[in-house]
């Protein structure tokens, strides 16, 4: 595994541990969910650039949803 898909793969699964435990305290479904998939994506995904995609889309999601 590269450097920089180690660092994007530990910083987006920071990221999901935070909004995982957000989720889990709130008792809000979509905050856990993109909580947890930020924590596996970045097994399943090798490429840098579609990590970060779907790693972005997944962090604002809840963000999206909770404003509309």
């Amino acid at each position: 595994m590269e450097f920089n898909n180690l660092m994007a793969s530990f910083l987006f699964g920071m990221i999901g541990l935070g909004m995982f435990m957000y989720g889990k305290r709130a008792g809000q479904m979509v905050p856990l969910l993109a909580g947890v998939l930020l924590m596996v994506v970045p097994y399943f995904v090798p490429n840098l650039m579609a990590l970060v995609a779907i790693c972005t889309i997944l962090v604002a999601v809840p963000v999206v949803l909770r404003t509309t």
